[in-house]
């Protein structure tokens, strides 16, 4: 891996697969590393952990890592101390690891009685750059999808007739995108509703906050209160709303 800086001490790049997206609660499943050297050495590993908590469904859905396969897996604790001597003394990188990784690292470590610091590491988050760099607005799927520069920025006649033009283009570009309007609402409507929860809708399972892992009907029977509490964000989208109003409505 060649990079086009030097290095003043080691740079590690590292990735989890976990039981979930609650970095207070969540376990680590598996973690991978490439571990660069000043003086140009390269170490890898790739290690499982048994998490000691069964693996959602819907996690390894997406990961492919069931409780059989870790079963004999030893758990984190007992291997922590030299993971931390692996980790010590290095800068960090890797895509999303402020926002994840790092946190549910530092949480494992901590149960683990040993305090993880960020302090004088430098923190390299592909994520970051990705976001900063590039844009995410209509001038941008403009290029994307219809290989042109949106002239007509932010003038509302120009923006609706992009974002129009845009649609067909995705329509044609996407075979999987229901091509009527009552499958593209629930199409939009559901990408809002999957950043909170997962699975069918007849058993939606919170996948973020403090009852993740929990079906979104077990939270509106016996813990209805969160369900009112966040009905009460001002930046809750509509359609999660819906979801949650439904779910308290039904008990």
């Amino acid at each position: 891996m060649q990079l086009p800086f030097e290095l003043d001490r080691p740079l590690l790049f590292f990735d989890l697969e976990t039981t979930g997206l609650d970095v207070e609660k969540d376990r680590i499943i598996e973690l991978a590393l490439i571990k660069l050297t000043p003086q140009g050495d390269v170490l890898e590993r790739e290690r499982r952990f048994n998490p000691g908590i069964p693996i959602p469904s819907e996690a390894a859905a997406i990961h492919h890592i069931t409780d059989a396969d870790v079963a004999n897996e030893l758990p984190f604790d007992r291997t922590a101390k030299n993971l931390y001597a692996i980790f010590d003394n290095c800068d960090l990188a890797g895509f999303n690891i402020k926002g994840f990784d790092l946190p549910l690292l530092i949480n494992e470590f901590r149960r683990c009685g040993i305090e993880f610091s960020l302090k004088g590491r430098r923190i390299l988050d592909m994520q970051a750059i990705f976001h900063r760099e590039e844009s995410r607005d209509l001038s941008a799927a403009a290029r994307f999808y219809l290989g042109r520069e949106h002239e007509e920025a932010h003038a509302a006649l120009g923006d609706i007739r992009t974002s129009a033009a845009v649609l067909g283009a995705q329509l044609e570009r996407y075979a999987h995108v229901p091509k009527d309007l009552d499958g593209l609402h629930a199409y939009c409507a559901e990408y809002a509703v999957g950043r909170w929860f997962s699975g069918p809708k007849e058993a939606r399972t919170f996948k973020k906050g403090k009852h993740n892992g929990q079906l979104l009907s077990t939270v509106a029977r016996d813990a209805p209160d969160y369900l009112h509490w966040m009905l009460g964000l001002d930046d809750l989208d509509a359609d999660v709303r819906e979801v949650v109003r439904a779910s308290l409505d039904t008990e």
